[in-house]
């Protein structure tokens, strides 16, 4: 059997620090790369998703990075489908009892994640694995056994249960056995290492503590920051719409990214690329002194994201379509033709309600008031402008900044 050759341990640690918010302990994730180098015998990562929705956004790809980087180091990446453990919900930051999902809701996500979960990681280096295997198979017996080994009084110290019983607000039994049944995942899995959000915090100390009731080693529990949305000011969210879907086409992205706060640039450098620190440190030190500017210093963002989930070709595209809207206030190259039949004239207010350019007759009107209308790159500032449908025609519609519709009249 040939050993795996392992980069030196300190090159390791600082590859696998980049980011992390906490390492669980720090010596103890040391030692494990140390034992590592001189076996040959890489550790086994891992990071458990419930896939309770179909899509992954950018935040959920921090710790699905970091998974990547002991990957990209040689080591053994698990990525485990909590198809079991969904059907319970997990209670981090829930203010009240999450509703379960189906086995059916859960399986069909489950079908969604890997497509692009292998759009970061190397799907022939990564082995995958459902709690549903051994979860499914315990018994009475087994559960009772495995509840035994914690106690109640420290399960109560969660923040968010604490946070429940003072409002005399309901806990369910299930929910308490949420970080006692993915602990299992850790014993079942021999794992060395578990990567979880920093809301994670508590199930991997749990998930730790149970590792070593079963005389198992306990893993090391590395926690990454929860990345801040477009908006800037909170979480990234499908909920709160400020979320880049990675899915999504790359002008969508590209869009998305260049929108956010300048400042909030380097922590998604930090968390979403895999540029080292020293090199983010040298773009923002460009980037303060003047010498580079801070929206190229975003654009260069916006590409290295999209390069990883698209292709870099992909992103080149998308960053000269940015160029000519944003920039050079040219339409994109690949814009929407909407056919409309000849008839009648219609007031331009009305024609971009019609076409759903804009909410509103009293809306599209204001949008053309301000300036913010153009046909064939000229400005119309008239809402009762007519325009002449009753001939074969073709025209550009620009409604604001990102809004483009070619019309054909035929």
């Amino acid at each position: 059997m040939t050993q795996t050759r392992f980069k030196p341990v300190e090159e390791q640690l600082a590859y696998l620090k980049k980011g992390a918010a906490e390492i669980i302990p720090e010596a103890d994730l040391k030692a494990k790369l140390e034992n590592s180098l001189k076996t040959g015998k890489p550790l086994r990562a891992y990071l458990g998703v419930d896939p309770t929705a179909p899509d992954i956004h950018l935040g959920h790809t921090v710790v699905l990075r970091k998974l990547k980087h002991f990957q990209d180091l040689g080591h053994t990446a698990i990525f485990l489908i909590g198809d079991f453990s969904a059907m319970i919900g997990d209670p981090t930051g829930q203010s009240e009892t999450r509703p379960p999902l189906t086995r059916e809701q859960v399986d069909a996500n489950a079908k969604t994640y890997l497509a692009q979960v292998f759009k970061l990681l190397d799907p022939q280096k990564t082995e995958v694995r459902y709690n549903s295997e051994w979860l499914d198979k315990l018994s009475s017996y087994d559960v009772v056994r495995l509840c035994g080994h914690y106690r109640l009084a420290r399960m109560l110290e969660r923040e968010d249960f604490r946070s429940r019983l003072l409002n005399n607000q309901p806990i369910s039994v299930h929910e308490l056995l949420y970080p006692l049944l993915t602990a299992y995942d850790a014993v079942v899995l021999k794992s060395d290492v578990e990567i979880g959000a920093t809301e994670q915090k508590f199930n991997l100390l749990v998930h730790r503590d149970i590792q070593r009731e079963y005389g198992l080693p306990s893993e090391v529990a590395l926690t990454m920051p929860i990345l801040v949305g477009l908006d800037g000011q909170r979480k990234m969210s499908k909920t709160l719409g400020n979320y880049i879907g990675i899915t999504e086409s790359p002008t969508d992205i590209f869009g998305k990214l260049m929108s956010i706060p300048d400042e909030l640039m380097w922590t998604y450098y930090d968390l979403v690329t895999d540029r080292t620190p020293e090199e983010i440190a040298v773009l923002k030190k460009e980037v303060s002194s003047g010498a580079a500017h801070p929206m190229d210093a975003k654009m260069r963002l916006a590409q290295e994201v999209i390069s990883g989930f698209h292709g870099e070709e992909a992103a080149r595209k998308a960053a000269e379509n940015f160029q000519r809207v944003f920039r050079d206030r040219q339409a994109p190259t690949e814009v929407e033709l909407q056919r409309i039949p000849r008839g009648p004239a219609k007031k331009l207010a009305t024609l971009l309600a019609e076409l759903k350019l804009a909410p509103s007759k009293s809306e599209a009107g204001r949008l053309i008031e301000q300036g913010g209308v153009e046909i064939d790159g000229v400005r119309v500032d008239d809402p009762r402008k007519d325009i002449d449908l009753s001939k074969s025609a073709e025209f550009l519609l620009r409604v604001g900044k990102k809004k483009f519709l070619r019309i054909l009249v035929e």
